[in-house]
């Protein structure tokens, strides 16, 4: 039987908003995941071919970001700052230096690749939670990259998923069978209560993989780094994860070490 924090927590619209979209930039990343490695990797390897400064590794191994700034740059990554700047296709746009790793651009073609705008404002919600307004901006752009990269191999069949998370009533499919008493279920055919429990669990899946990737990010920031906003943004997040009883059982180990870094600290 489904747990009733998870259907309080999806009658939530904007939490609800918050773990569709999650979802659909994982679809996004399954479609479009080949394609992106073998461009990213080509083109890592055509820049290192071009400039043998490129090649030179990070003077000190400690540069990174301050914020979304990158102002302090050793020379072998300032150059790279200045060849990634150099590609832009949009200069107006923000570039995510928080999410990158400057000392590591010059191995890893991944790292050359992040500077994702909406994932970070989805993930770096506090509350896990984002407003309507926003969510049509991200429909309007998830679905105009979907068809964009409509000639890429697997992107219709994540493009069809997107569209079917993005118009489905998560609540509905989770509190339908919650709703219903013993003995209305007798009533029930029994696969109808068999998918009703299938999406259940699919929908707590889902959402125990987003807050999953968010937990280890911010458990590795503070344990590198221990700064303020990602300490808060930490507790914050296991306070969250400890009202729900479900969600607590889950991550047990990972409120764990929450709490030891907040006895550390």
């Amino acid at each position: 039987m489904v747990r009733e924090e998870l259907v309080v927590r999806l009658n939530d619209r904007e939490y609800k908003n918050w773990l569709k979209a999650g979802r659909c930039l994982l679809i996004l990343k399954d479609g479009l995941h080949p394609f992106i490695t073998q461009h990213a990797r080509a083109f890592h390897g055509d820049l290192l071919n071009q400039n043998s400064l490129l090649r030179k590794p990070c003077e000190t191994a400690l540069c990174k970001p301050r914020g979304n700034q990158l102002s302090s740059a050793c020379r072998a990554c300032a150059q790279w700052q200045a060849v990634i700047l150099r590609h832009r296709r949009q200069p107006e746009a923000t570039l995510n230096w928080d999410n990158c790793s400057p000392p590591n651009w010059r191995t890893d073609h991944w790292e050359l690749a992040k500077v994702i705008r909406f994932r970070n404002e989805l993930m770096h919600s506090c509350e896990l939670r984002v407003e309507d307004e926003w969510m049509r901006h991200y429909q309007t752009s998830v679905r105009k990259l979907v068809r964009q990269l409509g000639h890429i191999p697997h992107m219709a069949t994540a493009g069809k998923q997107i569209e079917e998370m993005l118009s489905v009533d998560l609540s509905i499919c989770v509190s339908g069978l919650d709703r219903m008493d013993s003995a209305a279920l007798e009533e029930v055919e029994s696969d109808s209560v068999s998918q009703w429990e299938t999406s259940a669990d699919l929908i707590s899946q889902w959402e125990a993989e987003l807050l999953q990737e968010r937990l280890q990010e911010l458990l590795q920031a503070a344990d590198d780094d221990a700064k303020t906003q990602d300490t808060q943004q930490l507790k914050r997040l296991g306070g969250f994860l400890q009202a729900n009883r479900d969600l607590g059982e889950r991550f047990s180990l990972e409120l764990k070490a929450i709490n030891q870094l907040e006895a550390r600290g």
